[in-house]
């Protein structure tokens, strides 16, 4: 069956897509977590051709297996690509990028902190073993709460800050741009806006910076008749960015397909060496007076990882709420031993 684009198990393993060296991918990436959002965002780089090969990773060797076959039924109709589910995490040696996605699962009742502590406990012996395992790999936590869970990984893992971002606020400034786009009545791919700080409850919408056509969003003239864009419309449009993920967790349980889609671009533009401007988390060293946290603002993000950050406009008002939602993370990392 070779060159054929077809699913198979071998020894416990799902494996779809050609073998031998002709078929060598030309990117490796591997998924750490089998779960909604694992599998989707599994599913997002597949069908983007972000990788030529991608390795799903589970504890749950039957639910892997599953979704891994799923996954390779599909690849015909998808960029070439071969695809193995597996339990073994040597699997994900030589790999370009390794996403982890696997964290505890929060139950009710259970506080934001709590659920922190968890993770962080899960980072602490996983990444040692994936940092041994693939040490030339850059790794996008998204795990949540991402800002703490990145800090931690880089802790644990002793690699250096490129090699450990996290997916941060890119998921928020889509909601955010989709929102404003909706808003003003123009396509969100006309929108450029960012969120930065927390991916959570202390996140900050940049007004100052933002741009419709490249026309900032404060100065826009409202077009085809709609109503200006008033200082109560981007208090509530801030609201939703912050809260959207509550809503849908709440009618479906979780969120998935959309932090699919951010992670899979984050991915992208790793493999294919983008330097594309996207607000990632990283640790920052002295960034507009902000030391020792993992949180997002613009960074130039290539095949090392995380590059430059971009000094972004911002008003006195939301660089002051910058460096609150730093505090409140620095105060969680702590809280959980960091």
């Amino acid at each position: 069956m070779a060159g054929e684009q077809a699913g198979h198990v071998e020894g416990g393993e799902a494996v779809a897509g050609a073998r031998g060296a002709a078929a060598r991918p030309t990117a490796k990436v591997a998924v750490i977590g089998a779960g909604a959002v694992g599998a989707t965002l599994a599913y997002a780089v597949l069908t983007r051709g972000a990788a030529r090969e991608l390795v799903l990773h589970d504890i749950d060797a039957p639910k892997v297996r599953a979704q891994a076959l799923d996954l390779a039924h599909g690849i015909q109709f998808m960029p070439m690509a071969h695809v193995l589910g597996t339990d073994d995490l040597e699997a994900c040696a030589g790999s370009d990028v390794v996403v982890v996605t696997a964290g505890a699962k929060q139950q009710p009742g259970q506080t934001r902190l709590d659920l922190a502590a968890r993770t962080v406990g899960l980072m602490r012996t996983l990444m040692p073993r994936l940092a041994a395992i693939a040490p030339d790999a850059v790794f996008l936590m998204v795990t949540n709460p991402v800002d703490v869970v990145t800090y931690a990984a880089l802790r644990y893992s002793g690699l250096p800050r490129a090699q450990v971002i996290g997916s941060g606020t890119v998921l928020d400034s889509s909601r955010f741009r989709l929102l404003v786009a909706q808003r003003v009545g123009v396509a969100v791919q006309n929108v450029h806006a960012y969120v930065v700080g927390e991916h959570g409850d202390t996140a900050v919408p940049l007004w100052s910076s933002a741009t419709v056509g490249g026309v900032p969003v404060l100065d826009l003239e409202p077009l085809d008749g709609r109503p200006p864009l008033t200082a109560d419309d981007r208090d509530a449009i801030a609201h939703d960015v912050v809260h959207a993920a509550y809503e849908i967790i709440a009618g479906k349980g979780a969120t998935s397909y959309a932090i699919g889609m951010a992670g899979s671009r984050i991915v992208e533009a790793i493999v294919n060496d983008e330097h594309r401007v996207m607000p990632v988390s990283s640790l920052l060293h002295d960034h507009r007076g902000i030391d020792d946290v993992c949180l997002s603002v613009p960074t130039v993000v290539s095949h090392a990882g995380a590059g430059p950050l971009l000094p972004t406009p911002m008003s006195d008002e939301e660089l002051a709420a910058l460096r609150r939602s730093a505090d409140a993370l620095r105060d969680t990392a702590r809280q959980t031993g960091l």
